[in-house]
């Protein structure tokens, strides 16, 4: 009977210390802290050009030389899928109209197509930037190394200097990384399609003078020829007393010649 109570006794113990061993080892593990993914930063808004320009201002003449030279398309790849971004300059629609010599319509497509990319500067730039810019020389613009801009910040005045014609920036149109936008009056001509015989600037209007004719007809010489009117007048009139005087002694004598004519 002691052997049977120690074998069940034995069984138990070894059951218990199984059904411990397995508890241990099919117990869940510890939970992981989850550490959160970071929010991708949101893609930029897409410019559309086309409708900036469109809506912005008086710029219908330049926009229309941007679609028909295919020129649209690399200010819009500049300005979206770069780094650097763009600043344009756009000349008003009565720029255009008073543009007369030279004229663009004696221009090639392809000088008709650097004209346009000259406008551009391959890189965004605040109105702040441009006093760097003034004294770094000419600049490069979108047309190439050779087709380049000078600029001068005068109290925060930026003009533009292209050779040919001389401008300066009336307003900002559009500054907002990556992409610039200033209106200039004048369209920019550059000396590599116009060379450098530069028209001179015109001479100021001469002050209004007074002409010969109209000097003749003025009120002083009128006032000098009517002061000497009364000066002459008396020796006209003494010429013609004299003559009288003449007269009425060649009557006298007349008469008494016949009176002694009669008496004889």
């Amino acid at each position: 009977m002691e052997f049977p109570r120690i074998f069940m006794f034995s069984c138990c113990a070894l059951l218990l210390c199984t059904t411990l061993a397995y508890g241990q080892a099919t117990s869940p593990p510890a939970p992981v802290a989850m550490i959160p993914t970071p929010t991708p930063a949101p893609a930029p808004a897409y410019i559309n050009l086309t409708a900036l320009l469109s809506v912005a201002g008086p710029f219908h003449t330049f926009l229309d030389y941007l679609e028909s030279t295919k020129v649209i398309d690399t200010f819009q790849n500049q300005a979206n899928n770069t780094d650097q971004g763009i600043t344009i300059f756009v000349p008003k629609d009565n720029a255009f109209k008073g543009l007369k010599k030279p004229s663009l319509s004696n221009l090639s497509g392809e000088q008709l197509k650097s004209l346009i990319l000259f406008h551009a500067l391959p890189k965004f730039y605040s109105l702040a930037d441009f006093s760097e810019l003034s004294i770094k020389g000419p600049i490069s613009t979108l047309a190439g190394g050779q087709f380049a801009l000078n600029f001068t910040d005068d109290s925060g005045t930026v003009h533009l200097d292209s050779g040919w014609s001389k401008t300066k920036v009336t307003s900002a149109v559009h500054s907002t990384d990556p992409v610039a936008i200033y209106q200039v009056d004048k369209v920019l001509l550059p000396e590599a399609i116009f060379g450098t015989d530069i028209p001179p600037t015109p001479a100021p209007a001469p002050a209004p003078g007074i002409s010969p004719a109209a000097a003749a007809d003025s009120p002083s010489e009128k006032s000098k020829e009517s002061s000497s009117s009364p000066e002459t007048s008396p020796s006209t009139s003494s010429s013609h007393n004299i003559m009288n005087l003449g007269i009425w002694r060649q009557l006298v004598l007349a008469a008494l010649a016949c009176g002694v004519v009669l008496f004889c």
